[in-house]
Order: C-alpha cells, then structure tokens, then sequence
C-alpha cells in the first residue's frame, strides 16, 4: 500500500511528499489496522490573508475494512498543519484499536458475577429475588429546585419564577396564542386564582382554575391537583 500526495488548487512539492512518506509510517498504522486498504493525503491552501495563521490546510483519509477514519488541521505552512493532522489520525486509530481489543477480550459473565462487575446492581438470591437493603444507606442527597432528591431522583430540566399580572381570560388566550404554546399559566383578574387555559382537540380550548382550600389537608393535596385533559 502506497500513501498517494494531492494538492487540490495548489502544487506539492516533493520535499513534502517525502515528509509525509517519513511522518505517517504505514508500518505503525498497519500495527493498529491491519485492514488498511488505502491512505490519501490532500493538501490545500486559503487564499483569504486575513486567515494567513490557516492557510494551509491538510486531510488525511484512511480507507479500511471497517469504518472510513479522516483527520484534518490546518496551520501557517502545509508541515505544522500535517503533524496536527497525524497526531489526529494517530489519536483516532489508538481508539479503535482499543475498541476492538477490548470488544475481543469480553466474555459473558454469570448472573452471580454481575453485582462483582457492575457497581451498584440489585444482589439476586438463590431464586433470582433481589435482595432486600437499605435503600436510603449511603446514597447521596442533593436539592434541585424546590426538591430534596436522593440519589438520581426526578429530573428538573429548569425551574422558573414569573411576575405577572392578572389577566382575563380572553386575554389569557390571546397571549396563549402568541407565544404558540398549547397551554399558559395565568392569574385570572376575576377570582384572583392561578389559572391555566389549554388546547384541546380539534379548535377547542379548555380552561383549569385553582381555587385555595384551607380544609384540604396535606395528606390530600395529591388530589388537589388539575390535569390538562378531557
């Protein structure tokens, strides 16, 4: 196999050829991909000055049996921009050379195994029961938000505070319709409660209000909720 030079829109000097011959030893790269079938090297060149710290630029296009590798930089002459480039290319075969290694030195491991292999999984009895522990031993506790989470716990992607001021319901929809969501959060100007309009089926809006209850115990406030639907 043969390493083949290009320049695309400029010329390439046999100096340099010979450079890259001395730079990307086919013996290394053939030690970490046995498979290779070709390796091309382009070089070309930015005529834009104010890009004169890049100008040059060089890729380097391994083909194999397996996927296509490509690694590229650019720099101030053609030589900088071929080492970044090789440093790359390098990086990357080291990685799926160590892929495959590690893919072939795998082998299947027993269920009695698996608590000794994978921190943190459910022990199994005799009879493939998990076995019972201390959930709460030793697992972290954390505030996200409002929320005192152990562990993973529910994920908060953002949590938000509005100032607004009461609205009717007409004009709820109105603003409903202008941020283009299906649903908005509003306090009603009439019962000066929370209240949230929403889309329903078809052209249909439906409208949640929120109405505070002092005789609604905390036990019960699961169901003091509303859900948009119906």
């Amino acid at each position: 196999m043969d390493i083949v030079v290009k320049g695309r829109k400029t010329e390439v000097p046999e100096r340099f050829r010979k450079h890259v011959a001395e730079k990307l030893k086919l013996e290394k790269i053939q030690k970490l991909d046995g498979k290779v079938i070709s390796l091309d090297v382009e070089v070309s060149k930015e005529p834009n000055p104010r890009q004169a710290d890049r100008c040059d630029r060089v890729e380097i296009t391994l083909r194999s049996r397996g996927p296509v590798i490509r690694a590229e930089a650019a720099a101030s002459d053609p030589y900088a921009a071929l080492d970044l480039a090789a440093e790359k290319l390098d990086a990357q075969l080291r990685k799926q050379h160590d892929k495959r290694y590690t893919r072939r030195g795998t082998r299947r491991i027993s269920a009695a195994e698996v608590a000794d292999h994978v921190p943190g999984v459910a022990t199994l009895d005799s009879n493939g029961q998990a076995v019972g522990s201390d959930e709460s031993e030793g697992v972290p506790t954390k505030k996200i938000g409002s929320l005192e989470v152990q562990g993973d716990g529910p994920l908060v992607v953002r949590e938000k505070t509005h100032v607004a001021a009461a609205m009717t319901l007409d004009q709820a929809l109105y603003e409903m319709e202008l941020v283009g969501h299906d649903f908005y959060l509003f306090v009603d100007s009439e019962t000066k409660e929370p209240s949230v309009v929403y889309r329903r089926h078809a052209y249909d809006y439906g409208v949640i209000h929120l109405r505070t209850d002092t005789m609604v115990t905390q036990g019960n406030s699961a169901e003091s909720g509303g859900t948009l639907g119906g």
